[in-house]
């Protein structure tokens, strides 16, 4: 789920102090149930839990509780959905989701901040609701160097063709390119890699990965790598 692919209505609510958290799901209960759509979604970390709204909006007809074991993305299509203190892991996971609405009830800053970013939500705050940015925003030009822009868009190539992202075996080749090549990669930063890949639309899962190998290699690791690939090198 990026802000390039929503096509739904989208919210946060987000603690601010003086607030409590019963407040803050109460904004993201009356946001949902003012948007038009089908029943509605309860998704929480566990099944136990101690927040009275959310059980409130469980117990209302039609509605559905379901948590992060058994949790996909096509859960949410036809659906209403709050997504209840979810960690970083959990919104990357949202790709491709498709519901009626979505709103998320942030547990902490650093964890839905990049999700925030790509895509666009209303923000519902104690005495106010941030409406959506208007128009599309477009990621800052980046020129890297030694031809590792088309590394990456050879590797976005390939994971756009599977509904899971990348697979071991690109990832096998991208970590090769990284050790038998290091001069393509030295003055390249994780922060420009990350930039590059969000811009090529690249699942969040895969950006996170890939920023993970070079951010490895900067810090002196080496990759384990099938011996089919070991010597791999992008043109």
């Amino acid at each position: 789920m990026t802000a390039s692919n929503i096509s739904f209505p989208v919210a946060v609510s987000q603690l601010r102090m003086p607030d409590s958290r019963e407040q803050q799901s109460a904004r993201a209960a009356k946001w949902l149930l003012d948007q038009i759509g089908g029943p509605i979604l309860v998704v929480t970390p566990n099944m136990k839990f101690d927040d009275v709204v959310i059980k409130a909006l469980m117990a209302r007809p039609s509605a559905a509780h379901v948590t992060w074991k058994s949790l996909s993305a096509v859960t949410f299509a036809g659906k209403r959905v709050v997504h209840a203190w979810p960690d970083r892991q959990h919104l990357n996971d949202l790709w491709g989701a498709e519901a009626d609405a979505l709103v998320v009830i942030e547990w902490g800053t650093s964890e839905t901040a990049e999700w925030i970013e790509d895509a666009n939500p209303a923000r519902l705050l104690p005495d106010e609701t941030i409406p959506p940015l208007e128009g599309t925003k477009k990621m800052p030009g980046v020129s890297l160097p030694a031809g590792v822009d088309d590394v990456l868009a050879s590797v976005a190539a390939w994971a756009e063709g599977y509904d899971s992202g990348l697979k071991w075996n690109e990832e096998d080749k991208l970590k090769a390119d990284m050790m038998n090549r290091p001069e393509r990669w030295a003055d390249v930063t994780v922060e420009q890699v990350r930039a590059t890949c969000k811009g090529l639309g690249m699942r969040p899962n895969d950006i996170d990965t890939i920023a993970g190998f070079l951010q490895r290699r900067k810090e002196g690791r080496r990759f384990n790598v099938r011996s089919s690939y070991k010597d791999f090198r992008f043109n």
